[in-house]
């Protein structure tokens, strides 16, 4: 069993798109490892606030099929993929990590690039794998976010619930 790290975005009817996503991805691969829900700023163009988080999973398999498996999440919560790469979304999810691959697989490329670059990606991912080493840096994603430029991006938790089970709750 691989252990996985996806990220999850939404600035579409955004609770309804995640709390889909999660079902659809607790139904292939069952119990999840969820971080908080943060909403942020649109990056990369002007479009409303989107809510983010990462799930850990754990899978048998292959990169090519997973990555299509989460195309068709994408695709079921109503996914264009005709529009521009930085545009609105309902659902957006990517592999951050597969184990400890790193290169790039079925157009894949692995550890994803934005887990270090992107404040929405890496706090929460420092939330729920604070121990584990990114595999190409070597780094404790908890070091890795002390050492993040937190000016870079605005983002904030939010209160979450999903099937009954508060996920997160906004600062106070």
């Amino acid at each position: 069993m691989t252990e996985v790290y996806l990220s999850l975005g939404s600035n579409i009817d955004r609770y309804r798109h995640i709390s889909a996503a999660l079902d659809a991805l607790a139904e292939c691969f069952g119990e999840l490892t969820i971080s908080s829900v943060f909403e942020s700023e649109a990056v990369g163009f002007d479009g409303s606030n989107f809510l983010n988080l990462v799930v850990g999973v754990g899978t048998d398999q292959p990169i090519a099929e997973l990555s299509d498996r989460l195309k068709k999440i994408e695709d079921d919560n109503g996914r264009c993929r005709s529009g521009p790469k930085f545009s609105s979304r309902t659902l957006d999810i990517d592999i951050l990590t597969y184990g400890d691959f790193v290169g790039e697989e079925a157009g894949v490329q692995l550890p994803r690039d934005e887990l270090t670059k992107n404040a929405f990606v890496l706090w929460p991912m420092a939330e729920i794998a604070p121990n584990h080493l990114h595999p190409s840096k070597g780094e404790t994603y908890a070091r890795l976010w002390a050492d993040y430029d937190k000016q870079r991006q605005n983002l904030w938790p939010v209160d979450f619930t999903w099937q009954g089970r508060t996920v997160s709750r906004a600062a106070s």
